[in-house]
């Protein structure tokens, strides 16, 4: 072989393997965003690294934490224990400086379901001194106080919680008047639910000549956590002092009359306690992948239905099952873009992520 017939060839190769790459990125920028519950600064170079491609966390400066202890907290982690969230300026600023350097954004919660009249100012100005510092994102769930946000011209990126409370196409429609970006559904939001409001939502963009990668971005849970309520209905404390109801097994089912009787409430239970995990899915450090909620077998589903960001929650849970559970939802969803079909995909998650059984608590039925 020539010098130039050696050339080519290796041009030739070389153009291989950059339309390779170049279409390996076009994938993964239409693919669903991990965004991951971050609940340390410490945590986010190693979930980074795992995979995750954005966070949400918990600021409570400690003179809120002071003057309202956790009975009137700034978001839904009514909580003062390290690992869950960040409670020093000075840990934003670290973070500010890892952002910079990562380019994986973070988005701060601001979420409990409603403030008191006083408090609202306070507010307006720790997110203007967050964003100060470069976060530009904020989870809020009380429309009052966008309302006080948009009124002070305080104007940052809106992500509707998904403690907000029921989600429509009618809701979606109310909120526009606000900066929002990302709608998030709570837990107990249908496929078809989903795939209505997303559809309206991108009706209303092509009227208005809006482009695709410009568009309202949705968010949808799918791992950990599977709580008996949907957000804006919760009726429990996430606090030192209570055990979490995110993480109590409960089974669903129809109550007719007559039904909800002692005998039949215990058979229940033992039925729910027969269905617990097998001891052999979980690995040698106790871990199982979507041990307290998992929708890993959903996502073929959730990406036809139009979501663009998939939630990880867990702040304050084990590290080490943190970092497993952003590389098993990492690993499926290399599964799902290279699956032909739903079934191929569920076969092949199954036995890559699943060979000895799941734990069986579906977010989606």
């Amino acid at each position: 072989m020539t010098g130039d017939e050696q050339a080519v060839k290796v041009e030739h190769e070389y153009l291989f393997d950059k339309n390779t790459l170049q279409k390996k990125e076009q994938d993964m920028d239409n693919s669903m965003k991990i965004t991951v519950g971050l609940g340390s600064i410490d945590e986010y170079e190693r979930f980074v690294q795992a995979g995750a491609d954005e966070f949400f966390c918990g600021y409570v400066p400690f003179s809120w934490a002071e003057k309202y202890g956790t009975v009137m907290p700034l978001n839904r982690r009514e909580v003062l224990c390290c690992n869950v969230q960040l409670g020093a300026y000075s840990e934003l600023e670290i973070l500010s400086r890892m952002v910079k350097k990562y380019k994986k954004p973070v988005h701060l919660t601001f979420n409990s379901l409603y403030y008191l009249p006083e408090q609202y100012p306070e507010i307006g100005d720790i997110i203007e001194k967050c964003m100060g510092i470069g976060f530009r994102s904020y989870i809020i769930a009380d429309p009052a106080l966008l309302v006080y946000l948009k009124n002070r011209g305080i104007s940052c990126e809106i992500h509707l919680s998904g403690e907000t409370g029921e989600v429509n196409s009618e809701m979606l429609k109310m909120f526009r008047r606000f900066p929002l970006k990302r709608l998030i559904f709570h837990r107990k939001n249908m496929f078809r639910d989903m795939q209505s409001v997303i559809a309206s939502q991108r009706e209303v963009e092509k009227q208005a000549g809006i482009r695709p990668e410009a568009g309202m971005e949705f968010e949808a849970f799918v791992l950990n956590e599977m709580c008996q309520f949907t957000g804006a209905f919760c009726n429990s404390l996430h606090c030192d002092e209570m055990g979490y109801l995110c993480r109590v097994s409960y089974w669903l089912g129809t109550v007719r009359n007559g039904d909800a009787v002692p005998e039949k409430i215990m058979a229940l239970q033992e039925q729910a306690w027969e269905q617990e995990p097998d001891l052999k899915a979980y690995d040698e450090s106790g871990y199982l992948c979507g041990e307290t909620g998992c929708g890993l077998c959903a996502l073929y589903q959730l990406k036809q239905a139009g979501i663009t960001h998939l939630k990880l929650v867990g702040r304050g849970n084990y590290v080490d099952h943190m970092e497993k559970d952003i590389r098993n939802l990492r690993k499926a969803l290399e599964i799902l873009d290279a699956a032909e079909n739903e079934r191929e995909f569920k076969c092949t998650l199954k036995r890559m992520v699943f060979p000895a059984g799941c734990s069986e608590r579906c977010y989606y039925q």
